[in-house]
């Protein structure tokens, strides 16, 4: 595991601390499984990962900030992009659809995740930056295989794509989490406007 998906949002930790972490972010994921987001506290999430509570709290905030934690530690734990032969329309496609899919077979927790991105704290705030970045950085990598990090610049019209690819996501989050659709739908409506703008 790497030192950068063990981080908190708020310091570098120590093994034992990060051992913390991870318990914490899988009682979580546990808790709001049998309780859904409403009935989710951090109180109840530090009981079921045997901590005490003041030690959760300092390590997140808020409930809003401990499940925002959970989706980004999913994503970070995606793998790289490899290079590959396929057009960068099939492989923007794969990544909107394993992006879309990180939560999709986890109703209960893909609706929490909707609603703890939105949150307005700031330990949120830096992590929905995070999350921002890593999903722009691994569209431009789908959009421009082999590109190495600051080596190179994306075309005025990748720039476009990428920008409306990053739009289409964001708002197809925010409608699948306002039960409009599902997940897997959304994977599927974000492949047809990868498809619409290639």
């Amino acid at each position: 595991m790497s030192g950068e998906l063990m981080e908190s949002t708020r310091r570098r930790l120590s093994d034992r601390q990060a051992d913390t972490v991870r318990r914490l972010t899988d009682a979580a994921v546990e808790e709001v499984r049998a309780t859904g987001f409403d009935g989710f506290t951090v109180r109840n999430v530090a009981r079921r990962a045997g901590v005490a509570p003041a030690t959760a709290y300092t390590y997140f905030t808020s409930k809003n900030h401990l499940i925002a934690e959970v989706f980004w530690r999913r994503l970070r734990a995606l793998p790289p992009i490899p290079p590959a032969p396929e057009e960068p329309r099939e492989r923007v496609i794969a990544v909107l659809r394993e992006i879309a899919l990180l939560v999709s077979d986890e109703p209960e927790l893909a609706a929490a995740c909707t609603t703890a991105l939105l949150g307005t704290d700031p330990d949120v705030r830096e992590l929905r930056l995070r999350i921002g970045r890593t999903v722009h950085r691994r569209l431009l990598a789908a959009l421009r295989p082999g590109l190495a990090p600051g080596a190179e610049r994306p075309s005025p019209e990748q720039t476009r794509v990428l920008n409306a690819l990053e739009f289409a996501y964001a708002g197809a989050l925010v409608h699948a989490g306002m039960g409009y659709s599902s997940y897997a739908e959304m994977a599927d409506r974000l492949a047809e406007v990868a498809e619409l703008l290639f």
